[in-house]
């Protein structure tokens, strides 16, 4: 199987994706699915304390190859409210944080301007739960960045304290690009093409909301031998369209599809070894456009020594927020990588 012999049409896709599924374990919509507490490079230099609740609604409507996320959500809409309640949760279970959160991620698994996900009706309560944070980051799909964005911005601005000594909390988008080879994006399922994610980033940045990306590490359909250079090229797409955070992805199997790419030769999950080439071909890439960053959260499972994860770990975080790779003199006594 290759990008040639890959259903080639998006219904075709659907069906090949959907057939292979696994259960879906059933979940309340007025629960969040967790919390995670970490640091992060800002804009400016300083180091943000960010929140990232995963909230549970209704599945996106697009299916694409890769995504396992589909297992953290629900069959139907979600519930007019439920999307307030989970945050509202969140906050009180990160009030004592330390130091505290200034910036919350509201990752639905689906897209947050898909308002069979998230509500329209729901933009003010959830603007009133997070008011006195500095910044709200957001999924969507590009197709979807139009005036449910203009609603949410004006939802901001309305929960702002009067007399308004300050400003609303600023929103950012986060689009999954995945890469910028158009034919891969194609058969990741996507439904968009380069030149749609360029027009949505200019549509957010017009409305002065700052944009950033996911980019996978070892995507599928593409040879090894290209992989650094397909990322250099889809690094170059995302700066060049004014984003402000490229965040990278190990691509992971788990939902069904990447099993029978795998099976074929056409994918393979990527080393901690190749997380770690990946984050620093793509901050030579970037050459300070902006900042760059290695999603840690799974990292256990792309790790064949125990012995130097730990170690090797800290790095990439440390990279994460100095933006600059980390060096180690020190090699693991189990697998001799740099550790």
């Amino acid at each position: 199987m290759s990008v040639e012999t890959f259903p080639s049409s998006a219904s075709e896709r659907d069906r090949f994706i959907l057939a292979r599924r696994g259960p879906r374990a059933p979940l309340d919509p007025s629960l969040h699915q967790g919390v995670v507490v970490e640091d992060e490079r800002a804009d400016d230099g300083h180091v943000a304390r960010v929140a990232t609740v995963f909230l549970t609604g209704r599945e996106c409507p697009w299916h694409c190859t890769m995504c396992d996320l589909w297992k953290h959500t629900t069959e139907t809409d979600t519930p007019a409210g439920a999307i307030p309640k989970q945050i509202a949760a969140a906050r009180v279970q990160i009030a004592d944080a330390a130091p505290p959160v200034d910036t919350l991620k509201l990752y639905n698994a689906g897209s947050f301007f898909d308002p069979r996900a998230v509500p329209e009706s729901d933009y003010d309560d959830i603007a009133e739960q997070i008011t006195g944070l500095d910044r709200v980051i957001v999924e969507s799909h590009p197709a979807l960045i139009g005036h449910r964005v203009d609603l949410l911005l004006d939802a901001l601005d309305r929960a702002m304290p009067l007399p308004r000594p300050g400003r609303p909390t600023k929103l950012e988008v986060a689009i999954g690009l995945e890469t910028a080879n158009p034919d891969v994006l194609d058969a990741l399922n996507k439904r968009f093409t380069v030149d749609d994610f360029k027009a949505a980033a200019e549509a957010l940045r017009r409305r002065g909301v700052a944009v950033r990306v996911f980019l996978l590490v070892s995507p599928p359909f593409i040879a090894d031998a290209e992989q650094d250079a397909w990322l250099i090229r889809s690094i170059d797409v995302a700066f060049q369209a004014g984003v402000s955070v490229v965040s990278l992805v190990p691509t992971r199997s788990g939902n069904g599809a990447m099993e029978a790419l795998a099976a074929t030769g056409q994918f393979h999950e990527p080393s901690l070894a190749d997380v770690e080439r990946s984050l620093t071909v793509a901050l030579a890439g970037a050459r300070g456009r902006g900042r760059v960053f290695v999603d840690l959260w799974d990292l256990p499972r792309f790790a064949s020594c125990a012995t130097c994860l730990e170690s090797r770990t800290a790095r990439l975080h440390s990279t994460n927020l100095i933006q600059t790779i980390a060096r180690s003199s020190a090699r693991c006594t189990d697998c001799g990588a740099a550790s």
